[in-house]
């Protein structure tokens, strides 16, 4: 299954973890325009890349380069 990232604005990495029935009604990239802060550029990612150590998540870094599926609208 696919998640969202973006950096936040404590310059930290959040995370969208879209519900199947969102999906089916609207889509990841729908979802992600949605709910991705406006102008914050996002990533597609599977949720395999996302740390499974939910106490290690803070010190999880992400590049704004790879940030390139979209912008927030």
């Amino acid at each position: 299954m696919n998640r969202i990232i973006y950096k936040n604005d404590e310059g930290g990495v959040s995370v969208i973890i879209p519900t199947p029935e969102a999906l089916a009604l609207y889509g990841l990239d729908a979802i992600a325009q949605k709910d991705v802060p406006t102008g914050k550029p996002y990533k597609i990612v599977d949720a395999s890349e996302i740390p499974a150590d939910r106490s290690q998540r803070n010190a999880w870094t992400v590049a704004d380069a790879d940030l390139t599926d979209g912008v927030g609208a």
